[in-house]
């Protein structure tokens, strides 16, 4: 027993550091503002009874319960932004989610556009989404797409390699550029995956972001420091 706690406390220092260091990030960054206050859903539109507070960050959780049947989403309709920066912090327990961003609205809580993906099982996270193209890039990948939806990409590191800046069931920052047909995605501040994207019929360049609860097993999944740095 003595010889865990000597080995706890190292450990404990360790995961405390990366947070303190997100937390105080939030506070010098020029040109971003909130768009999550910490306290209400303000700004923020969901399906009733899924989407609430918990310690300061944006919460949804399925149960044996109370499961998720079909995916929905909590938009944040002040505006529907074109070029921007948008970082925040998020924390999955089992199960998948993602941040939809330059999205189209859909009935029923829905929506069809670029996705920020996150999952527990290291597939899927790091990856930008899209539905009907499904990984539009796969993380460790550059990818460049014609106006034919033609793709070329490139392996710019290993994808396993990636997962050990992730902490799993903990809290990560991911960062989502998009400007102009240039999209980036880095998590912790490491890049994940980048996408030039002019394909004609899928692109997108201007839309909703929102937040994603999906359908499955009992999952749990929260989202805080959300702010944004509109560029166009």
């Amino acid at each position: 027993m003595n010889r865990n706690l000597t080995y706890c406390l190292p450990i404990i220092i360790f995961l405390i550091i990366p947070h303190s260091a997100i937390s105080q990030s939030t506070e010098k960054e020029e040109g971003f503002i909130p768009i999550f206050d910490g306290k209400t859903l303000k700004d923020w539109d969901g399906l009733e009874g899924w989407w609430w507070i918990e310690d300061g960050a944006i919460t949804s959780e399925s149960t044996p319960e109370k499961p998720c049947k079909n995916a929905h989403y909590l938009f944040w309709t002040k505006e529907q932004p074109e070029d921007f920066i948008l970082k925040l912090e998020f924390r999955l327990r089992n199960g998948n989610s993602g941040i939809q961003f330059r999205s189209e609205r859909k009935p029923n809580y829905d929506i069809w556009g670029y996705q920020a993906d996150i999952d527990d099982t290291g597939e899927w996270i790091g990856a930008l989404f899209q539905h009907d193209r499904w990984a539009v890039a796969k993380r460790g990948y550059k990818v460049w797409i014609d106006e034919y939806g033609n793709k070329k990409e490139e392996n710019f590191e290993d994808p396993k390699t990636l997962l050990q800046h992730i902490r799993q069931n903990d809290w990560n920052e991911y960062e989502i550029r998009a400007i102009g047909n240039h999209i980036q995605l880095f998590i912790n501040g490491k890049p994940m995956c980048e996408a030039f994207d002019d394909d004609k019929k899928f692109a997108r360049r201007k839309g909703y972001i929102a937040l994603q609860m999906h359908p499955g097993p009992p999952m749990k999944i929260q989202f805080r420091n959300i702010r944004i740095k509109i560029i166009k």
